[in-house]
């Protein structure tokens, strides 16, 4: 998936880019952990745990990226 937007205030783009997300970006859900818990994401080779209410600021499109 392709991250097309960060949504949020300021101090939640910055936290997001802070850890390496940026708009243009490949990211994969790696695991969801079950009763509405944190995602974990691969992005840019690195592995990063998102609380569900953070991630939903996280604006993607079905693309096919080139993950390794």
């Amino acid at each position: 998936m392709k991250v097309t937007a960060l949504k949020g205030g300021e101090g939640m783009r910055v936290r997001l880019t802070q850890y390496g997300l940026f708009e243009g970006d490949c990211v994969r859900v790696l695991r969801a952990a079950p009763l509405h818990g944190p995602l974990l994401i691969e992005v840019n080779g690195r592995e990063i745990a998102l609380g569900r209410r953070v991630a939903a600021k996280i604006l993607v499109e079905a693309d096919r990226c080139a993950l390794r």
